[in-house]
């Protein structure tokens, strides 16, 4: 049986909060459909939503705000359904159908 393109995608909501919005059109949250796997074939991670989000959703040019070395920037905590990323894998986490994926900068200015 061919895979439906309901498979294909996965239906998800990013939330950004603490001034991350502002890099995002000030958008707080983004319901987003991402492809369900990567360009290798591998289930969708958050690795791949950051560098999702920043080449598609992310309109502001300072993309050093948001990432580091290729991840989340120090500072930023992701809570992946209202827990912390860490206890899920952080970026190895395979994004589900449904996940809320909320940014929040604890980095201020001063």
């Amino acid at each position: 049986m061919a895979a439906s393109k309901e498979d294909d995608t996965i239906s998800i909501t990013v939330e950004f909060s603490g001034g991350l919005e502002m890099l995002f059109s000030n958008e707080r949250k983004l319901p987003l459909s991402i492809p369900a796997k990567d360009d290798t074939g591998a289930r969708t991670n958050v690795a791949y939503l950051v560098n999702y989000l920043c080449e598609n959703a992310m309109k502001d040019p300072k993309k050093e705000l948001f990432v580091l070395d290729g991840t989340v920037r120090p500072g930023i905590l992701v809570l992946i359904n209202d827990a912390d990323w860490e206890l899920e894998g952080e970026e190895k986490y395979e994004v589900q159908e449904g996940d809320n994926i909320l940014f929040v900068s604890t980095l201020h200015g001063g």
